[in-house]
């Protein structure tokens, strides 16, 4: 037991002599929950993840004996938690519409009972690892939960218990360790969110992230396990983007962190998340989703605190052989509690306030995604992608630069052409992705081995067109010649016809790697046809005309990706249309 001595906003400084670094501390008559951050002497540093107003010297504090965890087991999927993994709906339950402070309660029910059904080769006297699979639960209709052993826990397996339902806190089995203690297993267990879990080695499979989002599957490909950033201003449509990639990525689960953002967009995506259906089962998509709130009139640690409890649950479930996303929204408000902390601490600030560490917290958040072979030969992975809110979109400011070093995927979004009503806003010039030499690979062996020449072909494309547009903003079109007038409407066809995508079309929202193969092949066709017409003396507003241009413009809202048949039908007509036009010139000349 211990005492307040001085209390700078979220920081307050203890007479705690026994605890240690990293230890949870519980303070003043609200017990108020932190952590402690530095020692000297007999005194502690704690930083709290609640509101500090109304605290005094002299008020006690507890050490509570363990590091910042999560518990993990059963129960997870479908939940809010706040910052600290508490459920919002039984902080509500406890304390109203208005979140009162110090709020003790369990992360997990501890009164409903799972269906347990042990694994077949955990019998007693069997020696026991820690990562293995005890047995399963079928947590939600889409996710069956395998119960792990606590990854250090190691030692021969005395007795586990029968099929039956338990509650998470009932005693499963029990584990004589290999100094001779018994160690008892439940349903659930600890795991410090500071600390990455362990896993056997790194697999190095292939296997895209398929987002459904042409700009991104195609142009700028993620890979599972694999690391990305989406930064833009405000009004980008990042929120949008977010959803669209939760809703149909093909992860079996997916964890968003709302780390600092305003509340009525955490609102948004709280009453809006539980309504969609999983597009891949029929199920509601809170039967694999979860959601970490911290909203940015929260207490400012425990923003910091929100990501890595949304990684270590992220990791948990990567342990159980399944592919995870987590979304961090965002980032930049993460760093930002980093400096507000710095500099209470009298930290020597560098770029625009932020600590010198900035970069290697940000690079040793991003280092826990990764696609591993997990303790108990599982394949497991988890994509991180981190959300960046740079102050009037400057892509230069220091969260950004650094994050731009560290993630291979760089989704970068455009305010102008979100006042185009372009969406998704992804800018094709300033993004990039690391991965195209291995996704090139998986394209090549499953949708087509033309993919990655065809796509350099639209980039290529869409590059030459950004310079046309500055000469026609200064001189007008008709300065032009045919074959610049031909490359300027091709672009503006494949930013019309595949980049531009609406998330409330019902066919065009998602799209299959076969059918954004067939879309970019097609539009890539039309350009190709045209220039040959062009290069022969043909005029491209004669081209431009075409009635196939607009026709090819609805083709990604009119064939779902079940129906690529026939839009290869369509395609296999393109030359056949060029030389009816070609005919008709000549005829005319």
């Amino acid at each position: 037991m211990g005492k307040i001595l001085e209390i700078n906003g979220p920081l307050v400084k203890l007479e705690l002599p026994e605890t240690v670094l990293g230890e949870q501390v519980r303070v003043g008559r609200l017990g108020l929950v932190g952590e402690v951050i530095g020692r000297d002497g007999n005194t502690a540093l704690a930083q709290l993840y609640e509101d500090t107003a109304g605290l005094r010297p002299g008020e006690e504090a507890t050490g509570l004996g363990w590091p910042l965890s999560v518990e993990l087991g059963p129960g997870l999927l479908g939940a809010i938690f706040d910052g600290v993994q508490r459920p919002l709906e039984a902080v509500w339950q406890q304390s109203g519409d208005r979140m009162a402070r110090g709020v003790a309660v369990p992360s997990l029910p501890r009164d409903k009972r799972w269906h347990f059904v042990p694994d077949p080769h955990r019998r007693a006297g069997t020696a026991l690892a820690g990562g293995d699979v005890l047995g399963t639960v079928q947590e939600t209709e889409s996710i069956l939960h395998r119960i792990l052993t606590p990854p250090l826990i190691h030692g021969e397996l005395l007795e586990l218990a029968p099929e039956g339902d338990y509650t998470i806190e009932e005693i499963l089995g029990r584990v004589r360790k290999f100094d001779d203690t018994i160690e008892k297993l439940h349903l659930f267990h600890r795991w410090p969110v500071r600390t990455p879990r362990p896993f056997r080695k790194r697999d190095h499979a292939i296997a895209p992230l398929i987002t459904g989002q042409r700009i991104l599957d195609t142009f700028y490909p993620l890979l599972k396990g694999g690391k990305a950033a989406i930064p833009g201003p405000f009004g980008a449509g990042k929120t949008m983007l977010q959803q669209q990639i939760a809703r149909w990525c093909n992860a079996e689960i997916v964890i968003y962190v709302g780390c600092g953002e305003r509340g009525n967009e955490l609102t948004d995506v709280l009453e809006f998340m539980p309504e969609l259906k999983d597009p891949h089962t029929g199920r509601p998509l809170m039967e694999r989703t979860l959601l970490v709130a911290n909203t940015s009139n929260m207490p400012v640690v425990a923003r910091e605190a929100s990501v890595y409890v949304g990684i270590t649950l992220a990791e948990y479930f990567r342990d159980q052989g399944l592919d995870v996303v987590m979304v961090a929204d965002s980032t930049s408000r993460w760093a930002e509690a980093l400096r507000e902390v710095a500099g209470r601490l009298g930290q020597m600030p560098v770029e625009e306030g932020y600590p010198a560490y900035l970069g290697s917290r940000l690079a040793a958040f991003y280092e826990r995604a990764g696609r591993v072979e997990t303790m108990a030969g599982h394949h497991g992975s988890v994509t991180l992608i981190g959300a960046v809110s740079p102050p009037g979109g400057d892509f230069s400011e220091p969260v950004t630069s650094h994050t731009k070093e560290i993630i291979q995927t760089f989704w970068a979004l455009s305010k102008e052409l979100a006042d185009a009503r372009h969406y998704p806003s992804v800018d094709w010039l300033e993004s990039f992705s690391g991965y195209i030499g291995s996704a090139a690979k998986w394209w090549a062996e499953n949708v087509d081995p033309n993919w990655e020449r065809e796509r350099a072909e639209a980039l290529d494309l869409l590059s030459a067109s950004e310079e046309l547009q500055r000469i026609v903003n200064l001189v007008g079109v008709e300065a032009l010649s045919s074959e610049q007038r031909w490359t300027l409407e091709a672009a503006g066809l494949i930013k019309e016809g595949l980049l531009q995508q609406s998330a409330i079309d019902e066919i065009d929202s998602f799209a299959s790697p076969e059918k954004q193969y067939a879309l970019l092949s097609g539009l890539l066709e039309i350009f190709r046809q045209g220039m040959k017409l062009v290069k022969l003396g043909a005029p491209a507003r004669r081209l431009i005309q075409m009635p196939l241009l607009s026709q090819a413009r609805r083709w990604k809202s009119q064939h779902t990706s079940e129906d690529i048949a026939a839009l290869k039908a369509k395609i296999a007509q393109i030359p056949g249309e060029f030389e009816k036009l070609m005919l008709e010139y000549e005829q005319t000349a």
